[in-house]
């Protein structure tokens, strides 16, 4: 027997349970499917985020489900979507265990996936010492010997915003460096090195890494490394509904967070650059007050 909700939200992480709160606030009937794999579960703690700063990212996300779930329209299954179809007023969802629910409305917080790069243990230092956001790892990696694993304008632009945390940055073209005679002037006049060098190995013990080892054996010390990952989306079902992606590969949305298709909406990680537990919260906070309000709007 098929379920009705008025909003089926894909994905449970700060993005979705935080929609969940502004709905389940306004009393509307919502089922938030997750499948229990956020991109930070790696990450020991999260920063940047007032009021639980400090904390582990399971810490919060246990909170936040916690005081969301105490309102009683919103419902919760541990779960994977494997298939939407989109009908003339709805969407009938279909799981991994066989759930078939549909919804009025349907919100994607389902994220990214981060590709490493083909660099031995890196994918064990990920979210611990090699990290991809000055702002949510930055002064925890203070005055610390730092890499930048990178090229062209994603470096420099780690470059400019790390001179405030250290004053001990190489960068890490791993290749041919592409930078401007500009850019090369300024690392000079900042004492910043630029390494060509083709890096294989990220050295580290239980996360925190030691150095980097390039292909001729050469170690380079550091403590923290940055690295702007490639990426994909965590899943193709916006893309099957006929959802679009922008020029970087986010979910397109426009300031309501309402993507292209009508009814469905996205927020968090999978649709801005911005991966932080704060802009995850906001954009999650405004995409359901906006499917509130157009639901209301709908039948007044």
């Amino acid at each position: 027997m098929q379920t009705n909700y008025e909003v089926i939200i894909i994905g449970g992480s700060y993005s979705g349970l935080s929609a969940a709160m502004a709905l389940g606030r306004s009393r509307r009937k919502i089922l938030i499917i997750d499948s229990g794999k956020p991109c930070n579960r790696h990450t020991p703690h999260s920063h940047n985020f007032i009021t639980n700063d400090g904390k582990t990212p399971a810490d919060i996300a246990q909170r936040a489900k916690q005081e969301v779930l105490a309102y009683s329209t919103v419902n919760f299954v541990n779960d994977k979507v494997t298939n939407v179809i989109k009908t003339e007023n709805s969407f009938s969802i279909t799981t991994q265990n066989n759930v078939v629910c549909s919804a009025k409305r349907l919100l994607f917080a389902t994220g990214i996936t981060d590709i490493m790069p083909a660099i031995d243990n890196f994918e064990d230092c990920w979210g611990i010492s090699a990290v991809h956001c000055p702002y949510c790892h930055g002064y925890e990696a203070r005055d610390k010997k730092t890499g930048i694993l990178g090229n062209g304008e994603a470096a420099y632009h780690y470059a400019g915003l790390l001179l405030q945390l250290t004053n001990d940055i190489t960068i890490y073209t791993n290749g041919k460096a592409e930078f401007t005679e500009e850019q090369l002037e300024k690392f000079a006049k900042h004492n910043i090195p630029v390494i060509e060098d083709s890096i294989i190995k990220l050295k580290q013990s239980k996360g925190q890494a030691e150095a980097l080892i390039s292909r001729n054996g050469k170690a380079y010390p550091l403590e923290a490394v940055y690295h702007r990952a490639a990426f994909v989306q965590h899943t193709l079902l916006p893309q099957d509904l006929g959802c679009e992606l922008d020029e970087n590969g986010f979910l397109k949305t426009d300031p309501m967070q309402k993507t292209n298709i009508p009814g469905i909406y996205a927020c968090g990680d999978c649709t801005t650059p911005m991966r932080s537990v704060a802009t995850a919260v906001a954009t999650g906070n405004k995409a359901g007050a906006v499917i509130n309000s157009d639901l209301a709007f709908e039948v007044f």
